[in-house]
């Protein structure tokens, strides 16, 4: 009897142990880590006096430190919580490193700057100075994007429509790959800046010119990936088309331009990377509003903070826009899946 009663607790105690075990697995043990960063930033933040550097204090300093704070709380709560908080670790997850990473970044941007004054303002400025921009030049800031946007936009849909047919023209047809070909290879490779000066004094307004020299970054890669797309598909396709009485037309729109459709995509996003360097030269050139716009009126008032919080919408859009290509790429080639490899 006295054995019986020791296998039951042993029994009970492995299970007890299983369990615990089992929850210990729960735990997301990279978001523990992630949330200490965070409120050792926010800590740092609050109670680290900053140095005074020719004016009384940064702005927005308490209000940095109590958002760090918070950011760790909830990250705590939910790396506590586990599997249990469902889809929100779900998705968090795959960014525990950066959630690491990322605070542990910015506190070495505050102490070198708000803290110390290692590096010199107003030259670089801590993170607080870009809530006070947010905060209060948002406006300012929001028509430039959407200025910009509007600009890429335009420069970029007629330079990939451009682009798409000058390829699909010459990866189908000999004749015009014989006179265009050289053409294409000869002025291609021409800087789209380099032609600023004759842009804006040709074109009708400063927003044509930019239009135009967005269109000519983009339409070159779009233009080279097309033709050699088409240019490469088999010629078993066409052969086994035209012996069901496939027309010309049909070949073209119906076997090469699907066929091609995965190098097009690339040109695309080869031509967005080009027409977003442009895009801000021409901004800064002779638009009258834009991001790029937006740097130089910056620079010119010394505005370094205003400077950097535009550098990361910028960088927010242009990845939004990759992401959004992304999005269209799959949309379009999802009857190539499985076969196209990216």
């Amino acid at each position: 009897m006295t054995t019986t009663t020791t296998n039951d607790v042993l029994l009970r105690a492995g299970q007890a142990g299983l369990f615990e075990g089992v929850r210990a697995v729960g735990v997301w043990r990279t978001g523990l880590l992630a949330a200490v960063t965070w409120l050792l930033l926010g800590a740092i933040t609050l109670r680290w006096p900053n140095k005074e550097v020719g004016f009384s204090d940064w702005a927005y300093t308490d209000e940095f430190g109590y958002a760090t704070i918070a950011v760790g709380v909830v990250l705590a709560v939910l790396a506590l919580a586990g599997d249990r908080a469902g889809r929100i670790v779900h998705l968090l997850r795959p960014a525990g490193q950066w959630l690491v990473a990322a605070p542990l970044l910015l506190g070495v941007w505050e102490i070198l700057t708000a803290k110390l004054g290692v590096l010199p303002s107003p030259f670089f400025a801590p993170p607080q100075s870009l809530i006070e921009v947010y905060s209060e030049d948002w406006s300012r800031l929001g028509i430039s994007t959407a200025y910009s946007l509007r600009l890429l936009v335009h420069g970029f849909a007629a330079g990939g429509l451009v682009g798409f047919l000058v390829g699909a023209t010459i990866g189908w047809s000999r004749v015009a790959g014989y006179w265009v070909h050289p053409v294409l290879r000869f002025l291609g490779p021409v800087p789209a800046s380099a032609l600023l000066p004759l842009a804006f004094f040709f074109a009708p307004s400063s927003y044509a010119a930019a239009v135009f020299l967005i269109a000519l970054a983009t339409a070159f890669p779009v233009a080279v990936l097309t033709w050699s797309g088409v240019a490469s598909v088999n010629k078993s396709y066409y052969d086994v088309a035209r012996t069901l009485g496939a027309s010309e037309w049909f070949l073209i729109l119906r076997v090469a331009i699907p066929a091609a459709l995965p190098q097009v995509f690339v040109g695309l996003f080869m031509g967005l990377g080009a027409a977003f360097s442009v895009l801000v030269t021409a901004e800064m050139m002779g638009v009258k509003a834009g991001l790029g716009w937006y740097l130089q009126w910056s620079q010119g008032w010394a505005a370094y903070s205003n400077m950097y919080a535009a550098l990361i919408v910028m960088a927010i859009l242009c990845s939004s826009l990759i992401t959004l290509l992304f999005k269209v790429r799959d949309r379009a080639l999802s009857w190539q899946k499985g076969t196209v490899k990216w």
